[in-house]
Parts: structure tokens; C-alpha cells; sequence
């Protein structure tokens, strides 16, 4: 990994971190009201607290050279941290007093108790789309950049990567000063599948080619541009949902400290941070549509406790194979199923489907089960679940620790018929912020994955 000049960084972590004040309210506000007034529940006086300070500042060397370009570009700076200023009071202010700023007509508002604050969140998603702007470098050539894969399991990753490279995104900066993010467009699927196919031997796994891809490509776009010079990388990202992804900074963690990653692998024991990366969510995306179809029966119809069907892949499944596979009817775990049997309708038929991990920690069955209206049981350990900031999953999911895979039955059977209901009523509402639409729409999957960009984003401010 070359070793490239950057402006070393100060971190200083405040007492509370905004990008977690999703969480720090647990009053689960119902819908948010246009009015000014806060009722007297939820605040003693009418005026907020003032909002934290941004998680990260990055504080300059004094070895910049100040000319006048300089100066244009530090004003302008100071005018992009003063917007993200007023984005952070505007939405610590919606979170405090259950009240938002109305932007447009709108037909959607978050509210229950499946979001950790709806009014926040509200509010975020309205000034993200006020002011948010990536920039899409473009250097590199296809297909192991600019190009990634549009269906089937890793199909997220290209449909991000062409969502966010189309003329008709609103949040593409038309240059690159416009941005307050800037895409690294690499597929990490693309250069395994072009570049390291068909594996020879076990050198042919090693991982020193994609890390040296990645690292060629940014020392490029740091000699051209400032940008990641000037933030040590800290406003910069890259989109993945192959199980290598994670594995692009391990040549050099130092460099990388500061890098968001968008991994569908967000496994918190092999490195993932949730402060600074964001969980991709893993959906599977068939040929000629953007989801599998909606077969989901009304819970009274659904008269199967629990339903897997999966390959053996890694060491959990293999744990709930020992235990279930065609051995119970209630908990039904198959491998493989008869060509007779139908998977997404028998998904539609269960109460709960399991999400075990695979070979990594993501599996796309969280949101099959989703789509499908049934409870996902997420059987996984150290999983940082998407949309985490926002979502509070305890209320529309169930997490089985992989040591209790043997009491899945016992555990699922002690869940009381009506939080069983107020369970799948609640991954009904859901449903919305993990659908795939083309162009993306809002709320939906692609905006709560630059939502969730945004809040990381909102949390560092650059050097003036």
C-alpha cells in the first residue's frame, strides 16, 4: 500500500455522539406535528438543548500553501460547514420537540414505535435532500469500476452504483467542490470475477491484488484532486456486498481509519464500526425485477412457527442443520427443498422466518422475510443490522444468539400471540425502507442507505 500525504487528523469524541441521538430518545413519538409548539411531555422548557458538536473534527497542519485559490476554497468550506451546522440544530431541535419543518407535500411520515425517534429522522431525511451531494470520481474504466453487478445476491452493490452514477439523481454533485461525500466506484465482485478468476491454486485467493487495485486507484485521485488529501479519507466511501470487501483496508488500517465503507459484511468482531461505516442491506435481486414477489398471507393464515431453506454455508448453519433440518414441523429448516415446494410461499406462510449467517454475518433472507411479512429471527452474532441510527429492530425482529440455536422452538413458542401480531404489523410498515425502486424513491432502501451516509457525514467537519 503506498504511503500517500495526508493532513493528520485530531479526533475528539464529545459526551454524546449525534450520529447516536436516534437512540438517546426512547419515547417512540407518534406522528410528528408541523407546529413550532412542543407539548409539555417532552420537553421542561420550549427551547432545546443546542446540538453536540460534530463527532470528528479534522483540524489543519498549517502546512497549506495560502493562496488565493486557497482562501476561495476555505470560505467555501466554511459555507458547506455552516450549512451542515444548521442541518445538525435543525434536526436536534425536530428530535427534541417532536416537531419538524415541512419541506414539500408530503404523503409519508415515520411514526411508532418501530423508529427510535421519528421526528429526527423526519427531519434528517428532509435536510439531507435539501443540501446532500456526492461526487462520483471518474477516473477508471469498466468493468472493475463504474460497473458492478445488477442482480442476484450481490446486485445492491450495481444498483447503488448506477442509482448514484444516473443524471437523473438529486444528490449528484455536478462538480466536485459541490460535494460533501465522494464515491470511490470500485466492485470489488467485478475485479474477483474478472480479474482473479479461475482460481489456479490457493495463492490465486490472496487478497493483495484487490487491495492493490484500491489503493492504485486513490493514490490516482489524491495526486489529482485535494479532496481525500484533505480529510484523510474521512469524506470518502466505497459500496460492496462481497464477502471480501472488508478486507480492502486491512493492508493498511491506518490509512483507511477514517474511510466509510458500505458493506452488506458488517461484522463488528472483523473490524466494522458503525459509527464510521454503514450496514448495506443484502437483498436478492431477480432478472427482469427489482424484488421477489409479495406472497405474504395475514398472520392468521400463517400456520408455520418457523421456516428456513438454505445452503451449508459456514459454521451457524451447520449448528442449525445438526439440530433442525427435517426434524420438527413446527421449525421446518431444509437445505434444499423439493422441486414441489414453492420458497417464497412458504415464506408467506411462516411466522418467523430464520436469518442465519452464512458464510459471513448478512444473509438476504432479513429482507426476503420482510417482503414476505414475517418476523425475521436473526441468528447472528456481532451483526450491526441496517439502518440501526434510525430502526429500532427489537420491535419487528427477534435475535437468537448462535449458543441457542437448540431452543429456537422453545424461545419462538414463549413470544405471546399478540407480540407475535404487533411484531409482523410492525415488518408490514417496514416494508417501505427496504424496497428497491428504480429511480429510488423516497424512504425506500437507496435513500436509507445515503441517509445513513448522511448522518456519518454530518458527524466530521473538515479543515477550514
Amino acid at each position: 500500500m503506498a504511503d500517500f500525504s495526508c493532513t493528520a487528523p485530531l479526533l475528539i469524541y464529545p459526551i454524546i455522539v449525534f450520529i447516536l441521538f436516534f437512540s438517546s430518545l426512547h419515547s417512540h413519538f407518534d406522528s410528528p406535528s408541523p407546529s413550532s409548539s412542543p407539548s409539555s411531555s417532552s420537553l421542561s422548557s420550549s427551547t432545546p438543548s443546542p446540538p453536540p458538536p460534530p463527532l470528528i473534527k479534522y483540524f489543519d497542519n498549517g502546512s497549506r500553501n495560502r493562496s488565493l485559490e486557497k482562501k476561495k476554497k476555505k470560505k467555501y468550506f466554511k459555507k458547506m460547514e455552516e450549512s451542515l451546522a444548521k442541518a445538525r440544530a435543525a434536526i436536534w431541535k425536530a428530535g427534541r420537540s417532536r416537531t419538524y419543518t415541512p419541506y414539500m407535500n408530503e404523503s409519508f411520515f415515520p411514526k411508532g414505535e418501530v423508529y427510535r425517534n421519528p421526528s429526527a429522522f423526519y427531519q434528517s431525511h428532509i435536510e439531507m435532500e435539501k443540501i446532500f451531494k456526492i461526487w462520483t470520481y471518474k477516473e477508471g474504466e469498466k468493468p472493475l469500476f463504474h460497473s458492478g453487478p445488477m442482480n442476484l445476491i450481490y446486485g445492491i452493490e450495481g444498483q447503488f452504483m448506477d442509482e448514484l452514477e444516473s443524471k437523473k439523481c438529486p444528490f449528484a454533485a455536478r462538480r466536485p467542490d459541490d460535494a460533501m461525500l465522494f464515491f470511490i466506484p470500485v466492485s470489488v465482485v467485478n475485479i474477483i470475477r474478472f480479474v482473479y478468476r479461475p482460481y489456479t491454486s490457493d495463492a490465486s485467493y490472496s487478497r493483495d491484488r484487490l487491495q492493490g487495485l484500491v489503493s492504485d486507484y486513490i493514490q490516482v485521485i489524491s495526486r489529482k484532486y485535494p479532496f481525500w488529501n484533505q480529510s484523510s479519507g474521512a469524506d470518502h466511501f466505497m459500496v460492496s456486498c462481497h464477502d471480501w470487501a472488508p478486507e480492502i483496508s486491512a493492508a493498511n488500517p491506518k490509512f483507511f481509519e477514517h474511510f466509510m465503507r458500505v458493506l452488506c459484511n458488517a461484522n463488528t468482531s472483523e473490524g466494522f464500526k458503525p459509527v464510521r461505516d454503514v450496514a448495506l442491506p443484502e437483498i436478492y435481486v431477480p432478472f427482469g425485477m427489482l424484488g421477489p414477489p409479495r406472497l405474504g398471507h395475514p398472520p392468521a393464515d400463517r400456520l408455520i412457527l418457523a421456516f428456513f431453506a438454505g445452503g451449508a454455508h459456514g459454521e451457524v448453519r451447520s449448528i442449525l442443520f445438526h439440530h433442525w433440518k427435517e426434524k420438527d414441523q413446527d421449525v421446518q429448516v431444509h437445505e434444499y427443498l423439493p422441486k414441489t415446494l414453492n420458497y417464497t410461499e412458504l415464506m408467506g406462510k411462516s411466522k418467523f422466518c430464520l436469518c442465519p449467517s452464512g458464510f459471513e454475518v448478512a444473509s438476504p433472507r432479513v429482507v426476503e422475510s420482510i417482503y414476505a411479512g414475517c418476523v425475521p429471527v436473526i441468528i447472528s452474532d456481532n451483526y450491526s443490522l441496517p439502518f440501526g441510527d434510525v430502526l429500532e429492530w427489537s420491535r419487528f425482529s427477534v435475535h437468537i444468539p448462535i449458543a441457542r440455536i437448540p431452543e429456537i422452538k422453545t424461545i419462538l413458542h414463549a413470544i405471546p400471540m399478540q407480540e407475535y401480531l404487533k411484531k409482523q404489523k410492525l415488518v408490514m410498515q417496514v416494508q417501505r425502507h427496504f424496497t428497491l425502486n428504480r429511480p429510488a424513491k423516497r424512504f425506500d432502501v437507496l435513500h436509507m442507505v445515503l441517509h445513513s451516509m448522511w448522518l456519518r457525514r454530518i458527524n466530521i467537519q473538515l479543515p477550514l
